[in-house]
């Protein structure tokens, strides 16, 4: 059960959440014209019972190939995940089947990428390849669970691209 990264692009990504970088010609040009805005890139969803709140989250580096054996979901908020480095990191998304993930799908992020999961998307865990994996992380607060997961019976692994199967 091989699953090969591929880069992360904003189509490949679109059934899961927004890409977030900048690409192409800004928005609007502020600051005394010495900085590009690129506007409103994410989607972001914290439904009726929550707010947007700003976390910082510091994960232990991964290394390739990965074992992966569970994903979760936030059914009540969507969750950005902004790197405080330069470095890729690892994003993995499943489709929803009738509420139960369908086949993973794994990306790896080019510098200067952040990812946002749309409310309700199945994913990996936060995955950096490199120390010092800091990450700011917008998502919803609120009172009520906000986490599901679902193990796998037979894990994944998540290799690089031209991986030869086990």
């Amino acid at each position: 059960m091989l699953i090969l990264l591929q880069p992360l692009t904003a189509a490949a990504f679109a059934p899961f959440g927004d890409v977030l970088e900048c690409e192409g010609a800004p928005d609007k040009i502020i600051n005394q014209g010495l900085c590009g805005r690129y506007h409103d890139r994410a989607r972001m969803d914290f439904g009726p019972q929550g707010r947007a709140g700003l976390s910082l989250f510091r994960a232990e580096p991964r290394q390739l190939p990965l074992t992966l054996d569970m994903v979760e979901r936030h059914p009540d908020g969507s969750q950005a995940f902004i790197p405080m480095s330069a470095h890729p990191f690892v994003v993995i998304v499943a489709p929803d089947e009738s509420g139960r993930p369908g086949r993973p799908l794994a990306f790896l992020t080019a510098p200067g990428q952040a990812i946002n999961f749309h409310r309700g998307t199945w994913h990996g865990v936060l995955t950096p390849l490199h120390a010092p994996g800091l990450f700011a992380v917008v998502d919803r607060i609120g009172n009520t669970e906000n986490l599901e997961e679902y193990w796998f019976d037979t894990p994944y692994r998540v290799a690089p691209a031209g991986a030869d199967a086990p």
